[in-house]
């Protein structure tokens, strides 16, 4: 027996959430820094933001292909 699972377009949306909502977050501080002259703290937020970016496309976006 199949069991039917119904609509998941809340579940996909709630992986992009995770993809890249903190990700938009940390550009975000760390372009309020840069603004702020605090450059070195704006570079690490920066930074972040693309390492998060990085390894969350990798791990949700190989849960999202399947």
């Amino acid at each position: 027996m199949i069991l039917e699972v119904g609509n998941l377009d809340g579940l996909a949306t709630f992986l992009f959430l995770i993809m890249f909502g903190p990700a938009t977050v940390f550009i975000l501080i760390g372009a309020v820094l840069f603004y702020y002259k605090k450059k070195k703290a704006g570079k690490v937020f920066m930074i972040l933001a693309g390492v998060y970016c990085l390894i969350s496309l990798g791990i949700c976006g190989t849960l999202l292909s399947q």
